[in-house]
This record gives C-alpha cells, sequence and structure tokens, in this order.
C-alpha cells in the first residue's frame, strides 16, 4: 500500500484528521500556527484560524465542533463557524492542550504536554457532556492518542515519552487497569484510530510510517511515508476505507519537500464513524 500525497505540503505541524460529513470530509490541524484545515469539494483546503494553538477537532453531536485551544477548549455551534473557548484549565504558560478524542458516550478526553518537555508536567482530562472536568492521568508528559474499541471496552493511548501504546479496560466508563499494549520499536508514538475490527493504526513518529496492530498487539502491517514526522492518522471516506495521514515539518533544519502534506491510503478494514461530543 503506497500513500498518496492529496495536498501540498501546507502545515507546519498537521495533526489530529478527523472525518466528519458536516464540514464536508476530511479536516485536520495546523496546531502550532492553531488553524484548522479543511479540505473542500474543489480539492483545495481552507483555513479557519481559531487561536494560537489547534490541537484537536471533533464534531459535536448538536452540530458544529469542539477544538482543544492552547489552555483550554472551543465550542463552535456550525461547522465552520469561530469557536467561544471555555474557562482555562489552567494558568501555566508552559502548558498546551495537544491531543483529544471522544469515546462511545460523548465525553471528550483531552490531553496536555509541556512546551519544555518537562517529564510528567502534563495530564489527560475528561471532560462530560455539562461541560465538567476531571484529571483521570496526572504526570503525563507529551499526551497524544486516544481511541476506543468497537465495543466500547478497551482504550488505547499514547503518551509519546514512553516510546509505546497503552491499553486501558473500560469499566461501566471509566478508564481502569492501564498496561503496555505494543513497544514502538523506537519510534514516537503519536496519534491512532482504531477500525470496526477493533485493530489500531498507530503514527509511529520519527520513523516515517504508520503500523497496524490487531487486537493482539500482533503487527498486522506497515505503510512508509516520504517523510520522517509522521504525526496522526484516521478512516473516512464515503466507504470509511480511506486512511489520512497528517504530516509534519516541525523543527526540521532541514526538510522533506512533502514534509507537512496531508496523506491517504485506501485500506481493506473500514473505519467507524468518529465518535462526537455530547456537550
Amino acid at each position: 500500500m503506497t500513500p498518496e500525497q492529496i495536498t501540498d505540503p501546507i502545515a507546519y505541524h498537521g495533526e489530529g484528521p478527523c472525518w466528519h460529513e458536516s464540514w464536508g470530509g476530511i479536516r485536520w490541524v495546523d496546531m502550532l500556527a492553531g488553524d484548522l484545515l479543511t479540505l473542500n469539494g474543489d480539492g483545495e483546503v481552507d483555513r479557519l484560524h481559531v487561536g494560537k494553538v489547534a490541537a484537536f477537532v471533533r464534531p459535536r453531536t448538536r452540530g458544529g465542533y469542539v477544538v482543544g485551544l492552547e489552555n483550554t477548549i472551543g465550542l463552535a455551534s456550525s461547522p465552520f463557524g469561530d469557536p467561544e473557548p471555555q474557562a482555562h484549565f489552567w494558568d501555566d504558560a508552559n502548558l498546551r492542550f495537544n491531543e483529544g478524542g471522544c469515546d462511545p458516550w460523548g465525553h471528550l478526553y483531552c490531553g496536555s504536554m509541556p512546551y519544555d518537555r518537562t517529564e510528567g508536567a502534563g495530564s489527560l482530562y475528561k471532560v462530560d457532556p455539562e461541560g465538567n472536568r476531571t484529571v483521570v492521568l496526572p504526570h503525563v508528559t507529551t499526551s497524544n492518542g486516544i481511541a476506543f474499541s468497537p465495543d466500547g471496552t478497551r482504550a488505547y493511548y499514547n503518551d509519546t515519552k514512553l516510546r509505546q501504546t497503552d491499553v486501558f479496560d473500560v469499566v461501566d466508563g471509566e478508564l481502569t487497569n492501564r498496561r503496555a499494549f505494543a513497544s514502538s520499536d523506537g519510534a514516537s508514538n503519536d496519534g491512532l484510530t482504531v477500525d470496526s475490527e477493533g485493530n489500531i493504526w498507530v503514527a509511529m513518529n520519527r520513523q516515517g510510517k504508520v503500523r497496524l496492530y490487531s487486537p493482539e498487539a500482533e503487527i498486522v502491517t506497515e505503510i512508509h511515508l516520504p517523510v520522517q514526522l509522521v504525526t496522526a492518522c484516521t478512516l473516512g471516506g464515503d466507504d470509511m476505507r480511506t486512511l489520512y495521514i497528517t504530516t509534519s515539518r516541525e523543527n526540521l533544519e532541514d526538510p522533506e519537500p512533502e514534509a507537512g502534506a496531508l496523506f491517504a491510503v485506501k485500506v481493506d478494514v473500514p473505519g467507524m464513524p468518529v465518535a462526537e461530543y455530547a456537550g
């Protein structure tokens, strides 16, 4: 499977791809530019500036979207409207949001990281539909991808500093029994997504590939890209069988020509509809 480059290298730090019909298909973030990027029907990319940071984006069940900003989340009531920032999660200028996702019951999980990469300075938060916030994982360094199995009994999560993917049992909607799921073999585990059969796609940052694991942590396949900073992936398209892959050129002294582009490749097993935030 050879991925196709479907945009120019337009992002400094592309991240967090998410497929949803309300905004016309695939949307992702240029994180440190603070922009949402949406591929429109003409093949052009529309930019919406939302703040200093745009860490992640997910649809809301009531319409619109939720976006991770530098130190809070923003709520928009329409797919292309401006988000309304909520109360700050913290006042520490060394922290920013980095990635997020939703569970099958409409809760938002969103994680932080320190700008200076201080080990254990970040957290993973859970936000319920009423906006109440709970720290579910303290002492995180680089909170990254989180996604749930098709039956909602497992959650997969990356704290990139650990260079592994972890798995939780989900009991009564809560994350329990955290344990190592799969080693990265030296890569920086980044964004991830789960397909409709429970297989897990993981972006292997700094190794220029995405890796597919079975639910038993067996390596099923790998897809190699022409850039080293592969940041995240999601499944979408009309049949949910297109794997979209974001890339970055952040801090590269001599970036590859394609770094910062969006890539796509057809895969065998379709994805699931993206989980939406009920708030």
